[in-house]
């Protein structure tokens, strides 16, 4: 997919980018070899790969599932001016 320079005025335009006329050529040129390596990766046979979440054979430690915090909402809301089942109570504002 190759650009041209008007495409890549109206595209700075909508970045709100300025973008020297000087500069626009070597631009172009940079944009257009970015979408030809794309277009090699988008022409690879991806068919029969899993996913991955890392390129290294990594596996995550994972520690086990334990409650380590206790309860303590009443200690929480001891505080609180108005507390019913466990919530807090507060004023209607909206009518």
């Amino acid at each position: 997919m190759a650009l041209s320079q008007n495409e890549i005025q109206r595209i700075a335009h909508l970045a709100r980018l300025e973008i020297d006329e000087a500069m626009l050529p070597q631009l172009q040129q940079q944009l257009d070899s970015i979408f030809g390596m794309i277009d090699v990766l988008s022409r690879i046979e991806t068919d029969g790969v899993s996913p991955m979440a890392h390129t290294q054979p990594l596996a995550l430690p994972l520690r086990d599932d334990k409650v380590t915090a206790f309860d303590r909402r009443d200690d929480y809301q001891q505080g609180a001016p108005a507390v019913q089942n466990g919530l807090y109570l507060v004023p209607k504002v909206i009518e």
